[in-house]
């Protein structure tokens, strides 16, 4: 039967047991590969647990070993000057006519004895030189015991090539077999590894019982023989030749996720409540892990997105522990964010990557809070960052909230205005809140200028994520979503939006129209500034999406259209290709075969009012970094234009003129009368309100 063996096994065992494993140094692969490391790991755990007691006979032991031969120096040295010697003969070209090149054809001074094999030069120039003599001296008996080559013979083997040697595709029956007996020791060794875990977190306090060097060395060396067997596991189950059923083993017993539960998350937390004691230990297996986890990335893509995620949060622990280096942190810190970004492009609706990713955000409190709303209105979203994020709102709703002075005021008042909301905290300082973010609003903008782009899109996204209550089931507007998200026929739709629209809307769901109308004003108030035009895009998606439900769209009575259609007829202004936005086509870029994204794309991907905003192939191309997401060329920013008129003009058409209106003959966006009444009252005469008929 022919065995797969690990890259890494150590073969020159003749006993056939696992050799001890080291950091370079995995299991045997093999039948018995796993009931044999397992054995081996189980020892040498339970060696290190068990108390030591003097034993005499290992000294007698020891003297009676035979020490190893002694080189003898004149042979060595004799064969260091004949190996020198051989060297200058074969590359010494002998004496050359003066005022002559020296050229091969007419090189008569010297003849070879023997045929110039190139390999023969390299490999005596690579090895020592005791290796050498010795290999000379074996190679030199056995040529008297081997025939004499012919000069034919001598010359072909000179310039030929070798041979790959031959290899025979293993059947399923070996394949099944071999599975099996990797199966049956990964079991024993996670059983060993929960079961030591489980005894080492049993502890109340682990101060009272210390781990020593030699016991952490144990429980790591277990640990690694579990991964190696999950590494093995995978590559055989996952082999080409295996079959369907075969590779779907690992699936059908979550053999990730208890790779990562059991081998490595278990053992992390176990290191962790140790610290700082368990400090070196701790970065010594997460360099291993991590490097096991990159070597299945490369190796087994079939779970790509698990071995993807699992290097996010290992770099995260990294992270987490680097107190004394802040750039080693902030590397960690930038690689851990890398993978999660990553994840979260191949799994967009995962709620749980975005809450990490809000874990990463530090200091940046308005990236943050976009994170963690958008891990809750996600098509799956993460409900224990409701708890994560009160980490927060906690510190900017107490009583000494003053102190963070990190924080620009204008994202400390937004961030406390929406912990208000989200919490119920604080309730009688929701208008201070809220005047302190909105009254300096206007003159933030203007001096942030681009800067202001992607806060822009980030306080728009979290407005929306507070406007349908951050996936409260209570909430209408949520319910409104959901139900068009499941429902399939027209006849099931109506009955779904006749009973739901008498809804009461909570209070929670009155504050945040408000705050979000009251930015609205602020916000689409900056005439001519194209600065925020992508809040406005983000904006409009959401309303885009709302428009075909009428339980949602009666909340938006106060919604500041009159400003919206402004802005659009603004945009207007210098544009002329109507033929890009007047249509019922998603507006692409001109003259470019793959679809670029604009950074708010990324930022609205995966929530529950864009799943029919985007094409599915708008985000086919997965070669962008993350630093080209949020480079913006000049033609970049006209696209976002283009953009902007489509939603305003979808809305238009679709909305069947009920809040904003479009004239195609003088390509013009105008209001319905009502809110035309309502806008001039409410805002006055607006600046570009009389630039167009």
């Amino acid at each position: 039967m022919h065995h797969i063996r690990h890259p890494n096994t150590d073969v020159s065992s003749k006993s056939g047991k696992a050799a001890p494993a080291d950091a370079n140094r995995g299991p045997n692969w093999g039948r018995h590969a796993g009931q044999d490391s397992s054995n081996a790991a189980q020892a040498q755990t339970d060696r290190a647990f068990r108390p030591k007691s003097p034993s005499p006979s290992n000294k007698r032991e020891s003297s009676r070993s035979q020490s190893p031969p002694k080189r003898n120096k004149t042979s060595g040295r004799q064969g260091a000057v004949a190996l020198a010697d051989d060297a200058r003969a074969e590359f010494d070209r002998g004496p050359t006519q003066k005022g002559m090149l020296w050229d091969p054809q007419n090189d008569a001074t010297r003849t070879r004895a023997q045929p110039y094999d190139k390999s023969n030069v390299a490999t005596s120039h690579k090895l020592p030189l005791a290796a050498s003599q010795g290999k000379s001296r074996r190679q030199s008996q056995q040529s008297q015991n081997q025939p004499s080559r012919t000069p034919a013979q001598s010359e072909d083997m000179s310039i030929g090539f070798l041979k790959q040697p031959e290899t025979r595709a293993i059947s399923q029956e070996q394949l099944v077999t071999e599975v099996k007996g990797i199966y049956a020791g990964l079991v024993m060794v996670e059983s060993k590894c929960i079961e030591v875990d489980n005894a080492q977190n049993a502890e109340t306090d682990p101060a009272n019982k210390p781990i020593n060097h030699e016991q952490w060395q144990a429980l790591i060396a277990l640990h690694r023989t579990l991964l190696h067997e999950h590494h093995d596991f995978f590559l055989a189950s996952q082999h080409p030749s295996a079959s369907p059923a075969l590779r779907r083993l690992a699936a059908k017993y979550a053999m990730p996720a208890r790779m990562w539960r059991h081998g490595i998350h278990s053992f992390l937390e176990l290191l962790r409540h140790r610290l700082p004691g368990s400090l070196e230990h701790m970065l010594t297996f997460i360099y291993l892990a991590y490097s096991m986890m990159a070597l299945l990335y490369e190796t087994v893509p079939a779970f790509e997105e698990t071995w993807i995620e699992c290097l996010g949060d290992l770099s995260r622990y990294r992270m987490a522990i680097e107190e004394g280096n802040l750039r080693d942190r902030e590397i960690w810190t930038g690689v851990s964010r890398d993978w999660y970004s990553k994840a979260s492009d191949k799994s967009p609706t995962t709620g749980r990557l975005y809450h990490h990713l809000a874990i990463l955000s530090r200091p940046n409190a308005v990236q943050q809070l976009y994170y963690y709303a958008k891990s809750l209105c996600v098509a799956i979203p993460f409900n224990s960052a409701r708890d994560s994020i009160m980490t927060l709102f906690d510190p900017v709703l107490g009583p000494d909230s003053s102190r963070h002075s990190r924080l620009h005021p204008i994202d400390l008042a937004f961030v406390q205005t929406h912990g208000v909301m989200f919490s119920g905290k604080s309730q009688d300082k929701l208008e201070h809140y809220m005047e302190s973010f909105l009254k300096p609003l206007n003159n933030h903008i203007q001096v942030s200028g681009y800067q202001w782009r992607e806060p822009g899109y980030h306080i728009a996204i979290a407005n929306c994520c507070a406007i349908i209550g951050w996936g409260n089931e209570k909430n209408p507007v949520y319910r409104a979503i959901k139900a068009k998200a499941s429902v399939t026929d027209e006849s099931s739709r109506d009955q779904t939006m006749t009973g739901t629209d008498g809804a009461e809307p909570d209070l929670q769901l009155v504050t945040a129209m408000r705050l979000a109308n009251r930015t609205h004003d602020v916000v689409f108030g900056q005439q001519d500034d194209l600065n925020v035009v992508p809040y406005l895009h983000a904006t409009l998606a959401f309303v885009y999406h709302l428009i075909s439900l009428p339980e949602a769209m009666v909340h938006f009575a106060e919604f500041p259209w009159g400003l919206v259609s402004n802005q659009l007829n603004s945009l207007l202004r210098d544009y002329n290709a109507y033929d890009r936005f007047e249509s019922d086509q998603f507006p692409r870029p001109e003259n470019e075969e793959l679809p670029r994204p604009l950074p708010e794309d990324f930022a609205m991907r995966g929530l529950l009012w864009v799943e029919k905003y985007f094409p599915s192939d708008w985000f086919s191309e997965d070669k962008i970094i993350d630093d080209e997401k949020y480079f913006e060329s000049s033609s970049l920013f006209d696209d976002r234009i283009t953009r902007v008129l489509y939603l305003g003009y979808r809305i238009a058409i679709e909305g069947g003129g009920k809040w904003l209106q479009y004239n195609t003959n003088i390509h013009h966006f105008g209001l319905h009368p009502q809110y035309e009444r309502e806008s001039h009252r409410e805002y006055g005469e607006l600046p570009d309100a009389a630039a167009h008929p």
